[in-house]
């Protein structure tokens, strides 16, 4: 039954959804850890030390926080391979383009792949800069994530690729939220305009959550 659900069309489209969510939840919960950097070195510094031990004694040290990573893995695959055999499968059912053009989409619409690829490149770049170190500059300092997060929000680089892939993250949640939406039923007369208008407040907030960081940085709010 699981392989029948997956292989149809329906089926992709709920894992994409349901993943979507799954990232959507994690991301307001990064967003709102990451503001705390505005309240200080020990605040912010406390505060990635407290995501290490959330469970214990119970969860070993780290254990809840590999469980949220392999959750969060499972969900970038599970929404980047549907999304991919969706694209496959709508190029198939149309190889030549229509006569008539379709009425003209939104931005966001018209940019959900694209959108997806600058994410999926981010999100690597983001953990070997701010995870690993590989590819951090000024010298990373393990359990110092105050002073990592300063030093690559002093690079020009590091401001352009994260302000950029920020502004893809809103545009593909705008989107994305409503489409969740729609596949998973929740969508109607009465309450697609509540839908579209949380669409359109949870992108924005996300995207001045995220964006406030690197402006707190180059502005010498956070130094």
């Amino acid at each position: 039954m699981a392989r029948t659900v997956w292989d149809s069309t329906v089926g992709k489209k709920t894992v994409m959804a349901v993943s979507g969510l799954v990232m959507l939840l994690y991301l307001v919960a990064h967003m709102i850890g990451n503001l705390k950097i505005f309240f200080g070195t020990e605040e912010f510094n406390h505060y990635a030390h407290w995501l290490r031990t959330v469970g214990e004694p119970f969860m070993h040290y780290e254990w809840t926080l590999w469980l949220i990573r392999v959750v969060l893995v499972v969900a970038v695959v599970a929404h980047a391979v549907s999304a991919y055999q969706l694209s496959r499968r709508d190029i198939k059912a149309r190889p030549s383009k229509y006569v008539h053009k379709k009425a003209r989409s939104s931005y966001a619409t018209r940019t959900m792949r694209w959108g997806g690829i600058i994410l999926g490149l981010f999100i690597v770049w983001h953990l070997l800069d701010l995870t690993t170190g590989t590819v951090h500059s000024g010298g990373f300092e393990t359990g110092k994530p105050y002073q990592n997060v300063v030093d690559t929000f002093s690079t020009w680089y590091g401001n352009v690729i994260y302000v950029v892939a920020m502004l893809a993250l809103g545009l593909h949640i705008r989107h994305g939220f409503w489409s969740a939406a729609q596949t998973l039923g929740a969508g109607s007369r009465t309450r697609d305009r509540a839908l579209k208008t949380t669409a359109n407040v949870l992108a924005l907030l996300l995207t001045i959550g995220f964006v406030a960081v690197p402006v707190g940085v180059m502005t010498g709010v956070v130094s």
